[in-house]
């Protein structure tokens, strides 16, 4: 294990980062057997900063949660593996280290959370969710470089694309079956330019069906080159909006955003997800800025699910799985399609044929049918760009010139 600290040492709540070295079972290459591929895992962990030094907190943060979900400290403890007069323990050694209870016991009634467990337990989440993609990202290259060190393989397909969740089962399921990746977490405007600088061999790419396609279109055709690249299909998604469970705030759709009691949380500029809100606002004749929240903005769908979870938002816009792991309502506003664009030349490596292998598969297209919201019919089409929108094959009318 190593570890290396990404907070000063006068943050009072310092997190620390530690990495765990996967190994499957080893076949002696010897006899014949290659050793399988080396999975990566990278998680925080927290630190509490005192007078006498840093002390962590292996399993406060974990039992606090198995509380909230249970109600109980007897069935937390049972759920961790660990006794309840060591789940105890790990309660009073938190109460001393903050100096106030962080669970309630109730006679008769279980346990519940203090304000301070329950801020902890949200904190945790929204940590968790800020921070995984850039993990996964940073566990890929580690995989990708300790496999080249130890097979001297070079030819790793390298993608970039936004987060998502069908993105995500992929890079699990080529890792369960020994196919290495280098997975980078880019948003659409960086995954395209990476792809035309040649710094990457796929990149994501989202656009929304029926009547806003046009206009996302129009965003990203300066990077898109239509002799030379190829789209693969991976999905269709549905996008909307996660409010809190039952909608107290009664939000209807996109228009009511900009009401003076609602407060928003946004993804950053030159995501998929940003352009789709912006176009629907433009439809609906109204301002981002008018909306309370326009420029607080997380990076990934998860972040703004436990951002609208935490309650210090009232909405936000993304997928449908993020909604459901953080049990918010989801009011569905666009479905959009996912792809993957490369250049023709690719299509006939053996890396990429290993990719479309994967995603034709009826295993791998199940696994995107159970992703709420999420369509894996046609997985691994392969399409050009004019067949994918045809209108970009219509002759464009010709623009006027101005009179002199």
């Amino acid at each position: 294990m190593e570890q290396t600290s990404i907070y000063s040492n006068d943050t009072k709540y310092a997190f620390m980062f530690h990495w765990n070295r996967l190994f499957p079972a080893y076949l002696d290459s010897a006899q014949g057997y290659a050793p399988a591929m080396l999975k990566m895992s990278i998680k925080p962990q927290w630190l509490l900063e005192g007078a006498a030094g840093p002390e962590p907190m292996p399993h406060l943060l974990n039992l606090l949660l198995k509380v909230h979900e249970t109600h109980t400290l007897a069935k937390a403890a049972l759920q961790l593996g660990l006794s309840y007069r060591y789940a105890w323990g790990v309660l009073q050694d938190g109460h001393r280290a903050f100096g106030v209870p962080l669970v309630k016991m109730q006679r008769g009634r279980g346990a519940a959370l203090t304000p301070l467990g329950e801020k902890l337990v949200w904190a945790d989440r929204r940590i968790a969710a800020r921070l995984s993609p850039l993990l996964d990202s940073l566990a890929s290259e580690l995989e990708v470089e300790v496999e080249r060190a130890l097979s001297h393989e070079q030819n790793i397909l390298r993608l970039h694309a936004s987060h998502g969740f069908a993105v995500q089962a992929l890079r699990q399921w080529l890792l369960r079956e020994q196919v290495p990746i280098d997975l980078k977490y880019r948003n659409v405007q960086e995954a395209l330019g990476s792809l035309n600088r040649g710094s990457c061999d796929l990149a994501g790419f989202h656009v929304p069906l029926g009547e806003l396609e046009s206009a996302a279109l129009q965003h990203y055709l300066p990077a898109l080159r239509p002799g030379k690249h190829r789209l693969v299909h991976l999905a269709t998604r549905r996008q909307g909006l996660m409010v809190a469970p039952g909608n107290p705030k009664h939000i209807a759709g996109v228009a009511d955003l900009v009401r003076p009691d609602l407060s928003y949380v946004n993804r950053h500029e030159g995501s998929g997800t940003r352009l789709l809100l912006d176009l629907l606002l433009q439809k609906a004749h109204l301002n981002g800025r008018g909306i309370q929240g326009y420029d607080n903005c997380e990076f990934t769908h998860p972040a703004v699910a436990a951002y609208v979870a935490s309650g210090m938002a009232d909405a936000g816009l993304g997928v449908e799985p993020a909604a459901r792991r953080f049990e918010l309502d989801f009011l569905p506003v666009a479905s959009e399609r996912y792809f993957f664009v490369c250049n023709a030349a690719v299509l006939g490596t053996p890396m990429m044929r290993r990719i479309l292998d994967t995603l034709r598969s009826r295993e791998f297209q199940g696994a995107v049918n159970a992703l709420p919201g999420y369509d894996g019919s046609g997985c691994g089409t392969v399409l050009e760009i004019a067949e994918a929108f045809p209108e970009l094959a219509q002759p464009q009318p010709a623009r006027r010139k101005r009179a002199a």
